[in-house]
């Protein structure tokens, strides 16, 4: 029984250490707003929120992208301690045995880091959830608390996807979905952020004509489905397998093993029986990816420019164009430089810049058949 106590000794030390670095930010809102009501310091800490979850998104990618989501291999700690401090032997010690493998001190450092940002963003929305009850408990009947108590709910299960990412060593649907999870994260603050901002300026939704609204709500779908197809190419480390432009691998259609590829129960590197992946399975997983591209930014564009006909709308028009210019050059990028860090962790963020984006529109938008467009 005291050893399974003693246990508890790495995650008690990690959240304590995510509360330390989120009080960071909210002692900086109310700090920085001392004469300002309640809600207007709520609506501060939720776009502090935001913004700091869409770091953490960059931070999960650069974390992947330098085979650092084993640099601690157990979970909630590294070697069970609360830094990689205390487990510096151990880490020397797996490194002496495997040189170029995914345990070192610099990644230890650099996964540990993600999970305090993570248990940061976690505490923040903890936070976000009980000033929402607080208001309404006070009998502030405006405050909504489906959506910050769905947003911790989800902060939860997020949370759980990031221990399976690490016990279930990098299992490639595990990762993507980790990676999902911080878009929707990113998402469901967008919305409140958003929601805030009109209740606070006491303005109304931008009126759009019905079919527009759709067409951008069918945009984020396509979109969601593009996150999950460059998710699968980036977990099975298949960015490299066309390497040239706009062919692949000199061949309009290249093999493909399609069956291989998208098998989704596996692990890294194998097939569902343990055999390790053929190439022509890693072309299939890029290919796909950079086809449906193709559809998803010729898409997107159109829809930024139908966008630009309502006038109030503009602005997240020309965000959206801006972003989509932005995933094409780093898309570009990562197949003609053979994919360098700086591009990947940018393409990335476009993808959940991308998200914001679209969301920040759909809810600051209402269909109407009496819109105005100018």
């Amino acid at each position: 029984m005291t050893d399974k106590l003693l246990n508890l000794t790495p995650a008690l030390h990690l959240l304590i250490m995510g509360a330390l670095v989120a009080m960071l930010p909210l002692c900086w809102v109310w700090l920085r707003n001392p004469k300002a009501s309640m809600s207007r310091r709520v609506q501060v800490l939720t776009l502090v929120t935001l913004f700091i979850t869409f770091d953490l998104v960059l931070f999960g990618a650069f974390t992947r992208l330098t085979d650092s989501g084993l640099g601690c291999p157990d979970w909630p700690g590294c070697y069970g301690h609360a830094s990689p401090l205390g487990a510096q032997a151990a880490i020397a010690a797996e490194q002496m045995q495997m040189p170029d493998g995914p345990v070192t001190h610099t990644k230890a450092w650099i996964e540990m880091i993600h999970r305090y940002m993570a248990m940061a963003v976690g505490g923040l929305i903890l936070t976000l959830a009980a000033f929402a009850g607080l208001r309404r408990w006070r009998g502030d009947t405006s405050v909504s608390l489906l959506w910050p108590t769905f947003t911790l709910l989800w902060v939860c299960v997020q949370g759980a996807f990031g221990a399976l990412t690490v016990t279930m060593k990098l299992f490639p649907l595990i990762v993507t979905l980790h990676l999902m999870g911080g878009m929707v994260l990113l998402a469901l603050l967008t919305m409140q952020v958003q929601r805030q901002r009109l209740a606070s300026e006491r303005s109304q939704a931008i009126l759009i004509r019905p079919m527009l609204y759709a067409a951008t709500l069918f945009g984020l779908l396509l979109l969601t489905v593009q996150v999950l197809l460059g998710g699968w190419v980036s977990t099975n480390y298949a960015v490299l397998a066309c390497n040239t432009f706009p062919m692949c691998q000199n061949s309009w259609w290249p093999l493909m093993n399609f069956e291989q590829g998208f098998t989704f129960w596996r692990h890294l590197g194998v097939d569902a029986n343990g055999q390790p992946l053929v190439f022509e399975s890693l072309t299939a997983i890029h290919y796909v990816h950079r086809l449906a591209a193709y559809v998803v930014m010729l898409y997107l564009a159109w829809l930024g420019f139908a966008l630009r006909r309502v006038r109030p709308m503009i602005p997240a028009s020309n965000w959206l164009l801006a972003c989509l210019v932005l995933q094409l050059f780093t898309g570009l990028s990562n197949v003609l430089l053979e994919w360098p860090l700086i591009s990947a962790v940018m393409h990335t963020g476009g993808a959940a810049a991308l998200v914001v984006v679209l969301v920040w529109m759909l809810t600051g938008a209402r269909a109407s058949h009496s819109t105005v467009l100018n």
